[in-house]
C-alpha cells in the first residue's frame, strides 16, 4: 500500500520583495558599538533630500514626504496613469532608506551606499497603471490600518532584538541567524504596507506574515 504526503501550498509571493543578505562572517566589532554616531553623516544627507525622513524603530528610512505620493493619486485618479521617472524616484528613495535602516539595525557593517544595492535587496515591479484601481489610492492608507497596528508591536519587538544582536556581535562577532531573520521579516513586512499604501505599486492587499 503506497503512502502519501501532504505538502502545504506555498504562500504566493507578495509584488514587493525584499530580503537581506545574512553576514556570514565577523562583523567589524567596533563600528557596531558605535553604529549610532557612524549613522549621523548619512543621515545628514537623508534629512537634506526633499521632505526628509521618519524614523522606523531607530533607522531612518525614506519618508511619505520624500516619495512622490499625491501626484501619483491624482494622476492614477484622473488619468490611470504612474509616470516612470515618479516610479524609478520612488524605488531608489526607499532602497537607499532601507540600506540605512539595515546598516542602523547592524545586519551589515558595510557603510549605507547612495545607489549600490549592496547586501539590502528591495523591488517591485513597475505597475501597469491601467489596471490599477483608479479610487483605491485615496483609501488605502485607511486599509492599511491593521497592518499599523501590528507594526506598532513588532517595532518594538524588533528593538530589543537589535539590542540584543548588539551585545551578541561585540561578544561573538556575529549576528544571531534567528533574529537576523525577525528583523529582516519586520522589514519586509514594512516595506509591503508601503509598497501598498504609500508608494500604491499594487492594488493587492499585504499578507499578515514575516516570512517572504
Amino acid at each position: 500500500m503506497e503512502s502519501s504526503s501532504y505538502t502545504a501550498p506555498t504562500p504566493p509571493s507578495y509584488p514587493v520583495t525584499f530580503s537581506v543578505d545574512y553576514p556570514d562572517r565577523a562583523l567589524n566589532r567596533l563600528t557596531t558599538f558605535f553604529r549610532i554616531f557612524m549613522v549621523i553623516p548619512i543621515a545628514i544627507l537623508v534629512a537634506l533630500l526633499p521632505g526628509g525622513a521618519v524614523g522606523t524603530y531607530g533607522s531612518y528610512a525614506a519618508g511619505a514626504g520624500s516619495l512622490v505620493v499625491f501626484p501619483v493619486v491624482l494622476m492614477l485618479l484622473f488619468r490611470k496613469k504612474y509616470p516612470r521617472w515618479w516610479f524609478d524616484w520612488n524605488l531608489e528613495l526607499l532602497r537607499f532608506g532601507n540600506r540605512i535602516g539595515v546598516y542602523v539595525a547592524l545586519m551589515d557593517d558595510e557603510y549605507p551606499s547612495t545607489d549600490e544595492m549592496q547586501a539590502v535587496h528591495l523591488d517591485f515591479p513597475y505597475p501597469d497603471a491601467e489596471r490599477l484601481s483608479r479610487g483605491l489610492p485615496l483609501v488605502k492608507w485607511f486599509l492599511a490600518i491593521p497592518h499599523y497596528i501590528v507594526l506598532f508591536f513588532l517595532y518594538i519587538a524588533a528593538f530589543f532584538v537589535v539590542i540584543f544582536a548588539w551585545f551578541a556581535v561585540l561578544f561573538t562577532g556575529r549576528y544571531p541567524r534567528g533574529a537576523f531573520t525577525f528583523v529582516e521579516g519586520v522589514y519586509r513586512w514594512y516595506n509591503r504596507v508601503y509598497g501598498y499604501a504609500i508608494a500604491l505599486v499594487t492594488d493587492e492587499y499585504p499578507p499578515f506574515r514575516l516570512k517572504a
